[in-house]
């Protein structure tokens, strides 16, 4: 069966074109699953190929770092976009200290994944997790780290992926921000994002790309029976659970994909402009790309939120 070709938007102020669907390489980390070398490279590549170009890598996304230099080695540099994030919750190098760490640390580690990814820059440096922002943005800190990068062309544009709104508020009034990923607030059981003068709404106002991260909630959205989903992707929230099983029901008993309302939803939200998935597989991959390039049956969207599930 033919896959059809993946919607795109532009990245915020960064000017990019990225696929709606930006590939998380969590997904080939062995964190839900062992995946081979070989397998990593060909996911990558046919990833490419269907233009699910956009790579969103990490040092705490188990080995998929090392295996997506794998697939980048003689990849044309102008073919893909790649973001990488400064992990900066855990100590995970001899390169990098715990938590917030130093603007020295910030600029040696992203030496090292560069050399790592086979490439001599990244479209995006996103500061990973900080426990503490005063830290992050003071002199010397990990933010300073990543603007001197970004004045060294090693980095076009620079942000943040982490959770709490307030942490955001306080990187985008930097007025240095080009782009964020935000976790946990925009998908069909919750949408904090979107609250009125909320992260969308600052965000948008100051031009920047948005990553809205957990899309499908580690999986538990995406229309496979919901306990096994929330074993495989460690999610425990009792409530998100349960709401996701009845949500599954619903979409079972209308014979429509629970993981096409999902992203579609997501979808209808113009102010982000990429939901990463992890795909494991290529199966995977192929499916993601259906759910955002084929329209919902008339009404159906309208008809699951007015159920209020």
């Amino acid at each position: 069966m033919a896959v059809p070709p993946v919607p795109r938007r532009t990245w915020g102020k960064t000017g990019l074109s990225i696929p709606v669907i930006p590939f998380g390489t969590q997904g080939f980390g062995n964190n839900f699953g062992t995946v081979a070398d070989d397998e990593a490279i060909a996911l990558v590549h046919r990833a490419i190929e269907l233009g699910v170009n956009h790579f969103d890598c990490a040092r705490c996304y188990g080995d998929s770092l090392r295996k997506l230099g794998l697939a980048l080695q003689g990849v044309p540099r102008d073919r893909v976009i790649v973001s990488a994030r400064l992990c900066l919750h855990r100590v995970l190098t001899p390169l990098q200290l715990e938590h917030a760490g130093t603007a020295d640390d910030v600029v040696r580690d992203l030496e090292d994944q560069l050399r790592i990814l086979h490439i001599d820059y990244v479209d995006a440096l996103l500061l990973h997790d900080p426990s503490d922002m005063g830290s992050v943005l003071g002199k010397g800190g990990a933010f300073e780290g990543a603007l001197r990068l970004k004045d060294r062309g090693l980095v076009r544009h620079v942000g943040f992926g982490m959770r709490p709104h307030d942490f955001h508020r306080q990187a985008l009034e930097t007025g240095a921000v080009d782009v964020i990923l935000t976790f946990s607030d925009f998908n069909l059981l919750r949408r904090s994002a979107s609250a009125p003068g909320g992260l969308l709404d600052q965000a948008a106002a100051s031009g920047v790309g948005v990553l809205n991260g957990f899309s499908i909630m580690r999986g538990i959205l995406t229309g496979a029976p919901v306990a096994e989903a929330a074993a495989r992707g460690r999610w425990t929230n009792v409530d998100d659970i349960a709401r996701a099983t009845t949500m599954r029901q619903w979409a079972v008993d209308r014979e429509v994909s629970l993981l096409d309302i999902a992203l579609q939803f997501c979808l209808a939200e113009g102010r982000i402009h990429g939901n990463p998935l992890g795909n494991q597989n290529v199966a995977e991959l192929e499916q993601n790309i259906r759910a955002v390039a084929n329209p919902l049956p008339d009404g159906i969207l309208k008809e699951f939120m007015g159920a209020n599930l």
